[in-house]
């Protein structure tokens, strides 16, 4: 019990234990009304058609054909290669964008340079996957003369021009896909790396020293296991469930004679289906959808209620800032100056007239702004860009206010009913757009909204509404109990509480705006399955582009470099509210 005062006269309140239902709770009626609007998208736009996916890979006609469908598609040619490659993106990847996350955000500490390091490898996690393969089969172009890592690996293997490495060719051309990807996603993973190290208590160390440990003991006893083991784990899901939404780069980097050579399911499953529900197609999404769910699955159960790190509250006296060691800060500037070649690349080649940048390399050509003047000249971009950024904007408000709504009831769920509700978000989150396609566009089409550009929004707040939900649900129930009572106080209504407790959770609100307006700038996928003439998004342009590549190649560098610019400066203004947003409540 604790007495405060309110509106001059003395109010006794019952705050003993958690703040959980009838201190910052909605009334009954008040949870469904807040929960509706989330659970109508979720439920037409992602649990009917997953339903739907399900009933046609084992039906056919409307008769039951059980396992048929799972047997032709995993027998066709290929498929086997398919599903291999797939494995080996969800595990080969994640694990060298970690152990690189690490080693950077161990490099780059408390150093002058570490900063500018950081602030290099983090540009890449803003851009379009549709731009990072742009920027990386310009690198990889097989003619020397126009390719810089075609003629660097000529010369280092000592091969003539006419016999260079072919990096986009069937036997490269997936380790060259993984490269591009490792550099888009190294960023995020020392930002993450980064927030652990910097929330480890350094008595830990001190303690482990005292009792004679060295420093191999302190490296075990004071970092990884109080925290970066389970950091690791997060890293590595992370990565693990992007890399099935490599659907971007693959069609867009990949030459049209190779692409078989470096599908992955993200792949094969539009190949098969595009925007229908056919057998195979929703039998070989199944599939899919089973392996990037229990991937979730088995990650929470690994990093369920342990990151990040309860708070230590701070200690008088100024931190150790022992800098690291001279060696690994050379490797970490050395690191940045490597991530910086393909941007420098990328605005090289926009840097150059249409003919000139077709006919030859960057290097050999003088610098102009004929692409610019050639791209900016027509409106084809400008309503691009202008239609990219009213969705942007309309999704990411629409996003906002669904997930704020169904946020506040469900962050104060204890128990089986929360975790329950966090695995059932979790596995919205990560179902891939292109399995659920050809219902989607069933649901879209009874709407009216199937090819405009409303329904294209639809799709994007129904994708975008599970993991803003999560984070801001989490950061919710993360509350000190006395900050949930101030707003229950504060506020008369429920909207007054809930706009206070947004208030109280400011990063985790922007962090949730930043990376929906980011992700829905950025999407080529949705746009590709469910827009319509009317509504093309930039991403959708930028790929029309790509077709005639070398022609193209000017244009579409300096495309790119346009259509990066808000992103990178989103990000990069945000990055510290990003991190302790996303951190905030750890993984319930």
């Amino acid at each position: 019990m604790s007495e405060v005062k309110v509106l001059g006269e003395l109010a006794v309140l019952d705050d003993v234990g958690p703040p959980r239902r009838g201190r910052a709770y909605p009334a009954a009626g008040a949870t469904s009304a807040l929960l509706l609007p989330a659970a109508l998208l979720l439920g037409a736009l992602v649990l009917w058609p997953v339903l739907r996916t399900l009933h046609a890979s084992v039906t056919s006609d409307g008769r039951w054909v059980g396992a048929e469908h799972f047997r032709a598609a995993l027998a066709a040619p290929g498929t086997g290669a398919v599903v291999g490659r797939t494995v080996l993106w969800a595990v080969l990847v994640p694990a060298v964008v970690t152990a690189l996350g690490y080693l950077f955000a161990v490099a780059s500490r408390r150093s002058e340079e570490g900063g500018l390091v950081r602030l290099i490898l983090l540009v890449p996690v803003a851009l379009p996957l549709v731009v990072t393969g742009v920027t990386f089969r310009l690198m990889y172009d097989p003619d020397p003369t126009r390719g810089l890592a075609t003629l660097l690996a000529a010369r280092l293997t000592g091969r003539s021009a006419d016999d260079a490495p072919q990096l986009l060719g069937p036997g490269l051309v997936t380790v060259a896909l993984m490269s591009a990807f490792v550099w888009a996603w190294v960023g995020l993973a020392v930002l993450v790396f980064r927030a652990a190290l910097d929330r480890l208590p350094p008595s830990l160390a001190d303690a482990v020293r005292a009792y004679g440990g060295g420093r191999r003991h302190v490296l075990w006893d004071a970092q990884w296991r109080p925290l970066l083991l389970r950091t690791v784990a997060v890293v590595f899901a992370l990565v693990a469930l992007g890399t099935s939404r490599t659907f971007d780069l693959i069609l867009v980097m990949t030459p049209g004679s190779v692409r078989d050579d470096a599908a992955v399911l993200a792949l094969r499953v539009w190949q098969t289906s595009g925007g229908t529900t056919t057998g195979q197609g929703a039998a070989l999404g199944v599939v899919w959808l089973v392996a990037v769910v229990a991937g979730m699955l088995v990650a929470a159960f690994f990093v369920r209620q342990a990151w990040p790190p309860p708070r230590v509250e701070a200690t008088p006296g100024p931190a150790p800032t022992t800098p690291p060691r001279r060696l690994f800060r050379l490797l970490a500037a050395g690191g940045a100056v490597i991530w910086l070649i393909p941007l420098v690349v990328l605005v090289a080649t926009s840097a150059h007239g249409q003919v000139d940048a077709a006919a030859r390399g960057w290097w050999s050509a003088p610098p102009g702004t004929g692409s610019y003047a050639a791209l900016l000249g027509g409106d084809e971009l400008w309503r691009a860009l202008g239609f990219t950024l009213l969705l942007a904007t309309v999704v990411t408000a629409t996003v906002l206010v669904v997930a704020l709504l169904a946020a506040y009831p469900l962050a104060w769920l204890t128990g089986p009913a929360a975790q329950a509700t966090g695995l059932l978000l979790m596995a919205a989150t990560v179902v891939p757009v292109q399995v659920i396609a050809g219902p989607v566009n069933e649901v879209l089409g009874v709407v009216l909204s199937s090819g405009t550009a409303r329904g294209l929004a639809l799709v994007h707040v129904a994708l975008g509404v599970p993991f803003a939900v999560l984070v801001l649900r989490n950061a919710f129930a993360d509350l000190p109990a006395e900050q949930v009572r101030g707003a229950r106080l504060g506020g008369r209504r429920w909207w007054g509480t809930l706009h206070r407790l947004a208030r109280h959770n400011l990063p985790a609100v922007v962090a949730v705006s930043v990376l929906e307006f980011v992700q829905v700038w950025n999407d080529l996928a949705v746009g590709l399955l469910f827009s319509g003439p009317e509504a093309t998004p930039v991403g959708l342009f930028l790929a029309g582009q790509s077709r005639g590549f070398v022609s193209n190649s000017g244009v579409l560098a300096a495309g790119s470099v346009l259509a990066s610019v808000l992103p990178v400066v989103l990000m990069v203004l945000a990055r510290r509210q990003l991190v302790a947003g996303l951190v905030s409540g750890g993984v319930r």
